[in-house]
């Protein structure tokens, strides 16, 4: 009996013809990088950057375990090492491109981004690491205060060593010092007397090399210096890791995964080997005792936000350390004789300005606007000299620039509009580490019909008090035009003084008086 062929065996082939062509079809359609990814059996249709900005004793840690992460997590880490100083002015200042996570040593840099214009930036974020902030002394120094059989405290190194000290307004070492020497005097009879006189130790004088220094034990470790520890608990270096607000949405989901990672016990080990301690304080991994640091766990103390306006606040007392936008009345009256001195009232007033200048410390920082009525458009204010230190003012001819500048012929007074455009400029731009200052120098009244008026001025300085981030305005008057009460609320209104007076003779002495003011802090001077 023969046997037929099997129903539908004819279209066999022609169906599997149709189905390889469909799969060939699908595979150009995905395309050829698309297959090689998905071959080569990581699962990812790409990998998403991460780009980390990190503070420069970190960097290379975060580099390692960059380097870890496992090709199926689909993400790509390139960590850059920064100044997290210059990395906060960056991001106060520019609003596109950057990193998408920040990781400085310490929480204090996320307060002076913020205070450099990074509002949108976290005021915290997650510690990947710690390590205490020590006076670091070479061995000959610390021998002389009896180690290695005794662990010198920084009480004892202060009151017998030069100590040196970085600029806390731009150095987290520095603010971190500070809050642990606030920490060490709250106790005493007069605190703030007691903070004074320790940091008038700080700082050798000129040619004298400190033996001491502010570090972290980290770098301490690193150098084979011996360490010194306040004592006290203060917040050291807490490497605070901030996905920034720019971060896409990928790049945000893949910074997380890696936080993860940093905080995975494996990455720990490799934070203890480059000398750093777990967030909570304690080393990872058991260190050997070397007599050099100590093992014993150093919790890291509470957030020193408002603690750290304060110390950088009586630092710049202390170190005449100031930031001073002038305002200069340069309307047509300041063009009047002086009898019995053959100068104007413009003259008067610059020749006491520019003897002012040496008063200041030459990195004091100094900005000057003139005002009159419409001096640029409709503005009654322009800037002449943008605000530098007054070692870059007098190198770059600023004080020739001062002195050259001559009273608008026919200008009234735009006094109140002036004040408050000079002020909401001082306010974005408040540092802090600094004594932060508005100086009104005029010889009249407001003269301006088209302004925004007294009540309203005196208003809008009131809203923009802040007790933490304190900026006086000094007023200082001369002439018989002036209107003292007008210049008095002013400077009031804003926790300042102002200081007049009728006779145009007398500016200098009206000047210094308010300089002294200006340059003598408490707790030395009493209000």
């Amino acid at each position: 009996m023969q046997v037929g062929p099997r129903r539908g065996g004819r279209s066999t082939a022609p169906v599997v013809v149709l189905s390889l062509l469909l799969v060939i079809a699908l595979g150009a359609w995905w395309g050829v990088d698309y297959l090689r990814a998905r071959l080569s059996g990581n699962g990812c249709d790409a990998l998403t950057p991460v780009e980390i900005t990190a503070a420069p004793d970190v960097a290379p840690v975060l580099t390692r375990l960059a380097a870890t992460v496992p090709q199926q997590e689909c993400f790509s880490v390139n960590v850059t090492s920064s100044e997290s100083a210059r990395t906060a002015d960056l991001l106060g200042t520019t609003t596109s491109g950057g990193p998408d996570v920040w990781v400085p040593e310490s929480s204090t840099m996320l307060s002076q981004a913020r205070d450099a214009g990074a509002w949108n930036l976290s005021e915290s974020g997650q510690s990947v690491a710690n390590s205490p902030v020590v006076l670091g002394l070479p061995d000959e120094t610390a021998r002389r205060f009896g180690w290695p059989g005794e662990n010198p405290g920084w009480q004892a190194i202060l009151d017998g060593a030069p100590v040196g000290m970085p600029d806390p307004a731009r150095d987290p070492l520095g603010v971190s010092t500070l809050l642990g020497l606030r920490k060490l005097t709250e106790k005493a009879p007069d605190p703030a007397a007691a903070f004074t006189a320790v940091m008038r130790k700080l700082n050798p004088a000129p040619g004298q090399f400190p033996a001491a220094f502010p570090a972290t034990e980290q770098s301490v470790l690193a150098r084979n210096l011996v360490a010194a520890y306040s004592g006290v608990p203060v917040q050291g270096f807490d490497y605070p890791y901030v996905v920034l607000p720019k971060a896409s949405e990928a790049s945000r989901g893949a910074a997380e995964r890696f936080l993860r990672l940093l905080l995975d016990p494996m990455a720990a080990a490799t934070f203890a080997d480059a000398g750093f301690r777990a967030p909570n304080g304690h080393f990872a991994v058991p260190r050997a005792r070397d007599s050099r640091t100590d093992p014993a766990p150093h919790p890291p103390g509470p957030p020193p936000v408002a603690d750290r306006y304060a110390a950088l606040q009586a630092w710049a007392g202390t170190n005449l350390s100031a930031r001073v936008q002038v305002l200069l009345d340069v309307s047509g009256s300041m063009a009047a004789a002086v009898p019995g001195t053959g100068k104007s009232r413009m003259e008067l007033t610059l020749q006491a300005a520019t003897q002012g200048l040496g008063l200041f410390k030459p990195t004091t920082e100094l900005g000057l606007w003139l005002f009159s009525t419409k001096l640029d458009g409709d503005k009654d204010y322009r800037v002449l000299l943008p605000m530098k230190t007054i070692a870059e003012q007098v190198a770059s001819g600023g004080v020739e620039q001062l002195q050259a500048v001559r009273p608008k012929a026919g200008g009234a007074t735009g006094l109140y509009d002036s004040i408050l455009a000079a002020y909401q400029n001082a306010r974005q731009n408040w540092k802090p580490g600094r004594i932060n200052l508005v100086v009104v120098l005029t010889d009249g009244r407001n003269e301006d019909g088209d302004t925004i008026g007294l009540p309203r001025l005196l208003q809008e300085l009131g809203e923009l008090q802040d007790p933490r981030k304190p900026l006086p305005v000094i007023g200082i008057g001369i002439g018989p035009d002036i209107d003292a009460s007008e210049l008095r609320q002013v400077s009031a209104a804003t926790g300042g003084e102002s200081f007049t007076t009728p006779d145009p003779r007398k500016i200098s002495d009206v000047f210094y008086q308010a300089l002294s003011k200006i340059m003598c802090q408490p707790p030395t001077c009493k209000n």
